[in-house]
Formats: structure tokens, C-alpha cells, sequence
């Protein structure tokens, strides 16, 4: 019962977060002092600390609904909006399957909207790119051909205004991984044949460089090694698990699949 009034009020919280973008076509008050601005910052330090620490994704997104009403156009407030919907939709239940593919909608239109507001925005390229491609992967892969071609350009475009974006290198190595699922003879002629396991592995790597105690990261990279069958080389990132940080729902899944999977390896020797 709990469980269904949090969605009930996080459905709600996402529709007032709708009104106040669709506002946005109003202009916005321009602020009286640097206090307004000041007011705005101190709201998404603390939205960030919340969610990027402390994983209280749905705190922060009501601080940064909060944030939009006092800017309804800052690219910076709605990849950040896009972001949360993620998180959250990431940490539902696995039963919530409809309340899940609701959030990643939002996200993606959130993103899209950022990316509107500032087209050089390598955040908000990236977050329009995951939204697309966690649609893509809730939809099944024949589905949602578009949507990965989509997650692609967003993500190589994100990381041509950023190479150091952690998170784009990330996910445009899931991006690969999903589409080197089907074999290449198949996607081929639907111009997927881009998909590349080294590529991906590149791409964890260079995330794990820049984002070093990412266990979802290294999980990930584990799993790419087993599969190319260099599992010395998945084990060494499945060993500094444990001595990583789990700030969130997906971490703690995470970092059980990667003691599992280390445990595996372990008794294959």
C-alpha cells in the first residue's frame, strides 16, 4: 500500500513538472537580484547531492520542479528533471512495468526540451540518448530500430562537445551491447551494423577511466570480457567491487550480480 501512494504522489509531482515546462512558452520573471540566481543554485546543489549521493531520487525531483518554476528554461534544470525520471524509473520494482515505460517517456521529453534550450548541452545529448535507448530496451529490439539509431547519434554527439562524459561513453557501449544481441546478417540491412563488442569494451574502459568507482561500470565491463572469454581480464574489475560505494538501488543489484558472477569465475578455475 505504501508502495502504490509513493507512485500516486510521484505521478502527481510529474505532472506539475509538465505544467511548469509548458509555461515555459511564457516568458519567464527576469530575476530581481543575484539572490534569484543564488536561489536557483542552491536549490540543485542540494537536488544533486541528493540524488548523486544519496540516491533520493524523488526528493530531488520536487527540488528541481522547484527550480524550473523559478527558470522555466535553463537547459541545466531540465536535463537534471530528465535525469531523476530516469533514476527513479531505473529503482521501480520490476512488476512496475507500465509506471516505468510512463517515466522514461518523460525523461525523454524532458530531454528533448534541453537539448531545444541549449544545443550544445553534452548532458542534455546525453540524457535524450539514454532516455531513447532505455525505451528502446524496454520495447524489445525490432520494436524500437529508430530509437537506438536515435541513442547513437545523441550519444556520439554528446561526446563530440565532451569527451570526458562518463556517462555518454557509458551508455553508448550499452547502446552497442543491445545491438550486437542480434547477429549482424540480421540488422545489417536495417543499418545497424555499426554494433561492435570492442567498441563497446572501448567505451566501458573509458568510462571506468573517468568514473573510476562506478560499480554498474565495471559490472558491465565484466560481463563484455566474459563474453569475448578473457575472464582475468573481468576479474579484475569484479575484485574492487566490494570496496566501492553502493549510493542507489541499482548499485546494491550491481554489486550483488558482481560478487555472483565473481563467485562464478571463481569456481571455473
Amino acid at each position: 500500500m505504501k508502495q502504490r501512494i509513493n507512485h500516486l504522489v510521484l505521478l502527481v509531482l510529474a505532472g506539475s513538472v509538465v505544467r511548469l515546462c509548458e509555461a515555459a512558452q511564457l516568458p519567464s520573471p527576469p530575476p530581481d537580484s543575484l539572490s534569484h540566481a543564488h536561489q536557483i543554485a542552491a536549490l540543485l546543489a542540494q537536488a544533486d547531492t541528493l540524488s548523486w549521493e544519496e540516491g533520493e531520487n524523488g526528493r530531488a525531483l520536487a527540488l528541481y520542479a522547484e527550480a524550473l518554476s523559478l527558470d522555466k528554461r535553463s537547459p541545466e534544470i531540465l536535463w537534471r528533471i530528465s535525469q531523476s525520471y530516469l533514476r527513479i524509473a531505473d529503482d521501480l520494482a520490476s512488476e512496475e512495468q507500465e509506471l516505468r515505460l510512463s517515466l522514461y517517456e518523460k525523461a525523454l521529453e524532458f530531454a528533448d526540451k534541453s537539448v531545444t534550450a541549449n544545443g550544445r548541452s553534452s548532458r542534455a545529448f546525453t540524457q535524450r540518448g539514454i532516455a531513447s535507448a532505455r525505451i528502446a530496451l524496454f520495447k524489445g529490439f525490432w520494436e524500437s530500430i529508430g530509437m537506438l539509431k536515435d541513442a547513437r547519434a545523441d550519444l556520439e554527439r554528446a561526446l563530440e562537445l565532451d569527451s570526458l562524459n562518463h556517462e555518454a561513453h557509458f551508455a553508448l557501449a550499452t547502446t552497442h551491447l543491445k545491438v550486437i544481441e542480434k547477429p549482424w546478417i540480421l540488422r545489417w540491412p536495417l543499418g545497424l551494423g555499426w554494433g561492435d563488442m570492442r567498441t563497446a569494451i572501448a567505451h566501458l574502459e573509458r568510462a571506468i577511466e573517468l568514473q573510476w568507482n562506478c560499480i554498474e561500470y565495471r559490472l558491465a565491463a565484466a560481463r563484455a570480457y566474459i563474453e569475448e572469454n578473457e575472464p582475468a581480464k573481468a576479474r579484475a574489475h569484479l575484485t574492487l567491487v566490494p570496496m566501492l560505494r553502493a549510493v542507489n538501488r541499482t548499485d546494491l543489484i550491481a554489486a550483488r550480480e558482481a560478487r555472483s558472477l565473481l563467485e562464478h569465475l571463481e569456481t571455473e578455475d
